[in-house]
């Protein structure tokens, strides 16, 4: 009976929990206060949370936002950010649906998944939004107040509909920007499923520029593909913040790139 249950719905812990013993060796390391990051950790691409964690803190943001995730899953990322790297962050979850397949537990109560957004500093004002149309799979984006750079900001992480439902995502992408609309400074991380000059993301270039000062959506920019079909499908737009510096780092944990940004603290 034991075992039949442990094919229904799985061991009780991660698989990578058995690894945790054994991560990179490093050292303690310091929060970056000026930089931003965006991911999508990809879901399903194995669970490998003691990667993940390590790939994190290689950088050390302030903020990170990430996509198609387990709620599991950043439990036991931030708890391996915080015992094996000395990173220690708070979370705010923008979950839009349970599912057994993508988040395990138990059949009748599934993990939940969707966005999050971790931070080194307290959030505060948290609101997690659901698209009236979230096209083949329920999409949202979840927004919080916390502070970069010394500075507060609103900081909003988002994940569109997938490829292929521009109408969708249109629709999606002017929900998001009549809020971001609302606030003097911010910032929106996220994967829109869009390359610069696709029209569903007009709204979000009228009110923000990408963290890149070279990417743009005419056809003299020069965008960074941030995904391993070569596409840039994610973003950190800035509004009324100025970058320092950026940076795309491939990773072997997900079919989307790191996506890096350091900021101005002094706009």
């Amino acid at each position: 009976m034991t075992a039949a249950c442990v094919l229904v719905v799985g061991p009780s812990a991660p698989s990578d929990a058995f690894h945790a013993g054994s991560p990179p060796a490093v050292a303690d390391r310091d929060i970056v206060p000026n930089r931003v990051m965006t991911w999508n950790i990809c879901n399903p691409c194995g669970d490998n949370n003691v990667g993940r964690a390590a790939e994190i803190a290689t950088y050390a943001p302030q903020v990170i936002g990430l996509q198609e995730a387990c709620v599991r899953d950043v439990e036991r990322i931030r708890e391996y950010l915080e015992t094996f790297y000395g990173l220690e962050y708070h979370v705010e979850y923008g979950t839009v649906l349970r599912k057994w397949g993508r988040c395990g537990g138990w059949p009748w109560h599934p993990g939940a998944f969707g966005q999050a957004i971790l931070s080194a500093s307290p959030m505060s004002d948290p609101e997690s939004v659901e698209y009236p149309d979230g096209g083949s799979e329920d999409r949202g984006y979840v927004a919080v107040t916390t502070r970069v750079g010394g500075r507060t900001v609103r900081v909003f992480n988002t994940h569109l509909a997938q490829r292929q439902q521009e109408e969708v995502r249109a629709g999606q992408t002017g929900v998001l920007a009549a809020e971001v609309a609302r606030h003097e400074r911010a910032i929106v991380l996220g994967d829109f499923n869009s390359v610069p000059d696709a029209p569903e993301l007009t709204k979000m270039w009228a009110l923000a520029a990408d963290a890149d000062p070279q990417c743009h959506p005419s056809s003299t920019g020069i965008c960074e593909p941030t995904t391993d079909w070569q596409s840039k499908f994610d973003y950190i737009f800035l509004k009324d913040i100025a970058p320092l510096d950026h940076g795309v780092h491939q990773t072997r944990y997900s079919d989307h790139d790191l996506l890096r940004a350091d900021l101005n603290p002094q706009t």
